[in-house]
């Protein structure tokens, strides 16, 4: 289940895209609900299933590592992009068939094998740990509806089974309900669009459409129901035969107990049902927004923290530093002399505030790889905004994200070397290791955590596995266009000039006074303010993430990702700047950890999230993949947020002491 995505593996995104989007008949299910699909009455209408979910263990496996029934024709996968791949979605044929627009009732599925004691305990599992079955049709998620008090509760998928007491009982019989449409566009020559949002292109001739009439598939509903059937009375039956007696669905009540070394018997039953529904709105039953309010109080929430901000930084900037600087300004130089045996603060440390800072080549490489993990974060979420990565595209955002990281390694490069080359006053000299580094610094973290994740998602089975020759392809092809892509950017920062310090620096650094509290403190407890924009769509991401709901308010997500940047950039600001008035000159690593410490706090909510919202979390495989995938989201927003507030710092240092005449 790699739910948060490889970002190690940008290269194999891009060139497997790119090869798969190129195959001939890579356009079944590559861009699946990209366009839309008329069957003919009676044409042939085949379910697909996907990977058992559960929110109790978050690991996804095989829909047939369960006794179901399999097609006549054997299990077939599907066409699958990176990014399904990486989510854990294992999307295969399935022995449901409908023919479209007719009704049927009693249909004979299949009469499982006699449980053995293996399969029927591992039945049994599943069902205590709430594993839900997920199928799809026409692109569409089966989805289901239980009435709580006066209102419908919307669930995708329905449950394996569930325990009465002492007894399992299996959902046997699935009765489906798909909603279809009159194909009304009669003068279409092609259709073009993103997700299901189309624009039709009339072709013109009055009998241009004579044959366009059929249905479209807008809706796809199932309710399952547990009832006992009598395997004797199946034994020559076939499939897709009609069940020999009366079946009555009864979702209320169950019946059909699963009981060592005894079949289950399989049926279904479907009805078409016309829908008013069209094609562009087929979606809106999963994505109906929830809590609008919520996430305009999150944003208000945001301007509100940014508005204070904004005040205390234009008291420094305006008041404060400006009226210093032009005191100090019209002093003479003997004057100026006088003047500095009675100055403190910050105006003491221009000889020292542009020294070297410690490990500065690991804050070069944290900074590239910063600006790398920003602008892909950016650009994914407003090309998913914009509507480019619909959650009808399964696995496109993540496809999406780790392209974009791929392209943005020139970027990372880049803004490597070029820090680089500024702190060593332009000299180049290296920038060929602070390039390896930045391609290797957070992949390679990635790289630690997601093996470590995913020996324990094969030593479990799950289908959220990376198979071993994709991982090692993935690899290979990481280091052979990643890797060089971040060179070529360093190669351009080593050329590109350095920026040039306003002031000199001393040989001797200048002793730091006495500080009344450790100045780390006030660096960890600034992250809260850049967590205080953000952690109510947080709430929500989370939910998406762990608890299978579907997310893509990306349009707020975009704005509270905007408005974080913006904090951080003034929360560290402010620090420097306070840290610069009790002359202390070492602000390099205190500017990138004051933004970045709102990684401290998103860890911290994970922690909280695991204790009270996924108390149902079973086992300590479960808890070990929720800890390593948040310790790998937290590593990622901490580079992001750090160098934000390191860029603006130095921006805010560089300005501020650009107006000090020292020798």
């Amino acid at each position: 289940m790699a739910r948060l995505g490889a970002l190690l593996l940008v290269a194999a995104a891009a060139v497997a895209a790119l090869l798969l989007s190129a195959l001939p008949g890579a356009r079944g299910f590559y861009l699946p609900g990209s366009y839309p699909h008329k069957y003919n009455p009676g044409e042939l209408l085949s379910v697909k299933v996907n990977s058992l979910t559960s929110i109790d263990t978050e690991m996804p496996f095989s829909y047939y590592s369960l006794p179901f029934c399999v097609p006549p024709e054997g299990v077939k996968d599907s066409a699958e992009n990176l990014g399904e791949l990486l989510m854990g979605d294992r999307i295969e044929n399935s022995p449901y068939r409908f023919k479209m627009y007719t009704n049927e009732s009693d249909v004979f599925l299949c009469r499982s094998a006699p449980l053995a004691p293996d399969a029927f305990a591992l039945l049994k599992k599943r069902i205590d740990e709430m594993y839900q079955v997920n199928l799809i049709l026409d692109n569409l998620p089966a989805i289901r509806y239980t009435k709580k008090d006066d209102y419908f509760l919307r669930w995708t998928g329905y449950p394996v089974g569930i325990r009465v007491g002492v007894d399992y009982y299996v959902f046997n019989h699935l009765q489906f309900t798909v909603l279809v449409h009159k194909y009304e566009d009669a003068n279409v020559a092609r259709v073009m669009g993103t997700a299901d949002a189309t624009d039709v292109i009339p072709a013109g001739g009055k009998d241009a459409g004579s044959s366009s009439s059929g249905w479209m598939v807008v809706g796809f509903e199932v309710v399952p129901c547990s009832i006992k059937h009598n395997p004797d009375d199946v034994k020559s039956t076939k499939m897709y035969d009609r069940y020999p007696s009366k079946i009555k669905c009864d979702p209320t009540t169950v019946s059909m107990s699963i009981k060592e070394n005894e079949p289950i018997v399989y049926t279904y039953e479907v009805n078409f049902v016309e829908s008013d529904i069209k094609w562009p709105s087929r979606w809106d039953a999963y994505l109906k927004m929830e809590g609008a309010k919520v996430h305009w109080f999150s944003i208000l929430n945001s301007l509100m923290v940014i508005a204070f901000l904004a005040g205390i930084v234009f008291v420094i900037l305006l008041r404060t530093v400006r009226r210093d600087l032009t005191k100090y300004e019209e002093l003479d130089s003997e004057a100026q002399a006088q003047m500095n045996e009675e100055l403190s603060g910050w105006k003491l440390v221009v000889s020292d505030v542009f020294r070297a800072p410690s490990n500065p080549m690991l804050l070069c490489v944290m900074v590239g790889d910063g600006v790398q993990i920003l602008g892909m974060a950016v650009v994914t979420i407003l090309f998913a905004a914009l509507g480019f990565m619909s959650p009808a595209s399964r696995g496109t955002l993540i496809t999406g994200m780790l392209f974009f990281y791929l392209v943005l390694g020139i970027l990372a490069g880049y803004a490597g070397v070029r820090v680089w080359k500024t702190i060593k006053c332009g000299d180049h000299s290296g920038w060929v290791g602070v390039s390896w580094r930045v391609a290797c610094f957070f992949p390679g973290i990635a790289f630690l955590i997601l093996t470590t994740l995913n020996f324990l998602l094969w030593g479990s089975q799950s289908t959220g596995a990376i198979p071993f020759s994709l991982f090692v392809v993935l690899l290979l092809l990481w280091f052979c266009i990643s890797v060089p892509l971040t060179l070529v950017g360093g190669f351009l920062g080593a050329k590109a000039p350095h920026i040039e310090y306003p002031v000199r620096t001393n040989q001797i650094p200048r002793e730091i006074p006495p500080q009344r509290y450790p100045s780390w403190l006030l660096v960890l407890g600034a992250g809260t303010l850049p967590f205080g924009t953000l952690f109510i769509e947080l709430f929500f991401i989370m939910s998406s993430i762990w608890m299978g709901r579907v997310y893509y308010v990306f349009g707020f997500l975009f704005i509270v990702l905007l408005l974080l940047v913006i904090v951080c950039a003034e929360v560290s600001l402010v620090l420097t700047y306070m840290h610069l008035c009790v002359e202390d000159w070492k602000w390099w690593w205190k500017s990138f950890f004051s933004s970045g410490s709102v990684a401290i706090y998103i860890f911290l909510y994970s922690i909280n999230y695991l204790v009270f919202d996924l108390k149902s979390l079973s086992g300590p495989v479960s808890a070990t993949l929720y800890i390593g995938y948040s310790l790998f989201m937290v590593i990622a927003i901490m580079l992001a947020t750090g160098t934000v507030g390191f860029i603006s710092s130095f921006c805010f240092v560089h300005y501020l002491f650009s107006s000090v005449k020292a020798d």
